[in-house]
């Protein structure tokens, strides 16, 4: 632990993967202004290996994205961390078909596009609160 504090008082980290790069830098910005530490990818397959690396309490991931879509990328995340927080931002409907498969398994959230960045922040509060700690983190 760092000077003393217990895990519920260190910053959260957020994997922010977004292919729109002013995008990505602005939710980087917001989101460090409020004491959350913040990975970036640009895409679901780099999204995939720095979920390995950085074991994410949240993971705020575009839903459509090229090289591999924040879909896909959920459902490998998912077959590493049983207990991922994803939430796919989307300019997509929670009815179609990807979106509908993702929360059958278990995705915590879809939020529609523009997501402002009061609504950034409260997606983030909200849903990066309950992660389990893993027993290759203690």
């Amino acid at each position: 632990m760092v000077l003393g504090l217990n895990y519920f008082e260190m910053a959260k980290t957020i994997l922010v993967v977004e292919d729109d790069v002013d995008l990505l830098d602005l939710y980087e910005e917001v989101l460090q202004a409020n004491a959350y530490n913040v990975v970036k990818a640009t895409n679901g397959l780099e999204a995939i290996s720095k979920y390995k690396k950085a074991q994410p309490d949240l993971v705020v991931m575009d839903g459509n994205m090229s090289e591999m879509d924040g879909y896909e990328a959920f459902s490998k995340i998912i077959k590493i961390d049983k207990d991922a927080r994803v939430v796919i931002v989307t300019g997509y409907s929670n009815s179609d078909p990807k979106s509908k498969k993702a929360l059958e398994q278990g995705l915590i959230a879809i939020i529609s596009k523009p997501v402002g960045i009061d609504t950034l922040l409260d997606v983030v509060k909200k849903y990066s609160l309950h992660k389990p700690i893993l027993k290759n983190n203690i």
